[in-house]
């Protein structure tokens, strides 16, 4: 690991107890404009989404208007009943492929909102454990100023296993080791640059985590265009699994 990814891990909780956490769970709230640019607004907007930490894997519910279940995966999606019989909705096996061609005005399925909504909220709940997943590179590219802020900054490359934006991104970390910015290029919707920013960071078992994120169009040399907001998350009833010592 860099000094830099050393810092960031120590300030978000730790090691160890990333290593023991199993689950997060989290009721959250989305805004912003992507969600009706691409047809799906109203969805996801108000729903609990679960990720595993040494997965990618996470399930959101209740899912549209008929309460269903999604479940994603990097190479599968399915939108279930999400009741005791579990009835299969919809599929989508390599949901990457499906949005070939894609601009960022093409609309999305039921089950492609699935796939991104469930590969973003993993990368972000799981940071910056997800820094650590096998093939992952990270290396340190020099200071950032923003703000009146000296921010440190990672180049961090994806394997292809590990579905996310784009298979190269930056994340800003701060003088007290917090993760406050990651820039990417939204690959499933015609490459879009975007500067996310995270803030409101509290303390649930034993892992520091953002509460809210903002995310913007990224302009020129960097800096972000802040109206409109491309997307907001704002997280409440945090709750962390983990095994016991």
């Amino acid at each position: 690991m860099t000094r830099v990814l050393d810092r960031l891990l120590a300030r978000h909780g730790g090691a160890h107890n990333w290593r023991r956490a199993q689950t997060i769970s989290v009721h959250h709230r989305f805004g912003g404009a992507l969600w009706a640019i691409k047809g799906v607004e109203g969805l996801l907007d108000d729903a609990r989404t679960t990720v595993r930490v040494h997965e990618e894997w996470t399930t959101q519910t209740p899912f549209g208007p008929q309460g269903l279940r999604s479940t994603a995966t990097a190479d599968r999606v399915v939108l279930e009943t999400g009741d005791d019989e579990d009835e299969l909705v919809e599929e989508l096996k390599d949901p990457r492929s499906s949005f070939a061609g894609h601009v960022l005005q093409t609309p999305w399925t039921p089950a492609q909102l699935a796939y991104f909504s469930g590969y973003a909220m993993w990368t972000y709940l799981t940071e910056p454990a997800s820094l650590l997943h096998p093939g992952v590179r990270v290396e340190e590219i020099g200071p950032w100023q923003e703000d009146g802020e000296t921010w440190d900054r990672l180049r961090v490359t994806y394997p292809a296993s590990v579905a996310t934006h784009s298979p190269v991104q930056t994340v800003y970390v701060d003088a007290e080791g917090l993760l406050r910015r990651r820039d990417y290029d939204v690959d499933i919707a015609g490459g879009s640059p975007s500067a996310h920013y995270a803030s409101g960071f509290e303390e649930h078992g034993g892992l520091v985590l953002a509460t809210h994120r903002k995310i913007f169009v990224r302009g020129q040399h960097g800096h972000p265009v802040t109206d409109p907001v491309i997307v907001s998350i704002d997280l409440d009833e945090i709750r962390v699994e983990s095994t016991a010592d």
